[in-house]
């Protein structure tokens, strides 16, 4: 496994090429980040690829600014804006947050890529194709402002895996404008090195898993 600070910019997707043309194995990674958003990506190599599934479920903590002048079209500055609005006081933004926090079901965003009809939904969106997008039920844990200035929050996250963070903002009434992985698991982006490779096995006992408890799961 490698730790790595994606930058704004790059797809996940070309971070795990850039690393699969510099080692010649076979690379993936457990768990997205949009071109735009910055942080963690458990990035896995050779033979850890097919311990995946041990790290895509792992909860995720993230930091993100919240534009609640207007709702985009994406969820992020990528979109056109589709419903300005004034932003809300201090007082209306917490009770905004509280009914945000637990157990909540949230719309999966248009520009995504989960499949419609066989499709990604962010294909379809380009296209300007308009479906129905189905909910994901998600748990927010922790969902804490760091500041609030001038209509833009500063949100402090701590979510389930899957959920959406722009979804969230859409929520609020706004859109993102940053969003960052700080943590996956007990993984921390402060530990993100390209250069060093973290075996499986320790990878592994990180998230409380023995490589034997994993071989006895293939083989049951």
């Amino acid at each position: 496994m490698i730790l790595v600070d994606k930058p704004a910019g790059p797809s996940s997707f070309a971070i795990v090429a850039e690393i699969r043309r510099r080692t010649g194995a076979r690379t993936g990674h457990a768990g997205t980040l949009d071109p735009f958003a910055t942080g963690l990506l458990l990035v896995l190599s050779g033979t850890a690829t097919k311990l995946a599934s041990c790290f895509v479920g792992l909860d995720k903590r993230y930091v993100t600014d919240v534009d609640l002048h207007a709702r985009t079209s994406t969820g992020d500055p990528e979109g056109h804006v589709i419903e300005p609005s004034e932003p809300p006081r201090a007082e209306e933004l917490e009770r905004r947050l509280a009914r945000l926090r637990g157990e909540i079901e949230l719309p999966i965003p248009a520009a995504s890529a989960v499949k419609i009809g066989g499709e990604r939904a962010y294909r379809l969106h380009r296209r300007g194709v308009e479906v129905e997008m189905p909910v994901r039920r998600s748990r927010v844990d922790a969902l804490d402002v760091i500041a609030y200035r001038d209509g833009v929050a500063r949100l402090d996250l701590r979510v389930s895996s899957g959920t959406y963070i722009r979804a969230i903002a859409d929520v609020l009434g706004g859109h993102c404008v940053t969003l960052r992985r700080t943590e996956v698991g007990p993984f921390t982006v402060d530990e993100a090195d390209p250069e060093r490779i973290l075996p499986p096995d320790a990878a592994l006992a990180r998230i409380g898993r023995t490589p034997a408890e994993r071989e006895h799961e293939g083989a049951s």
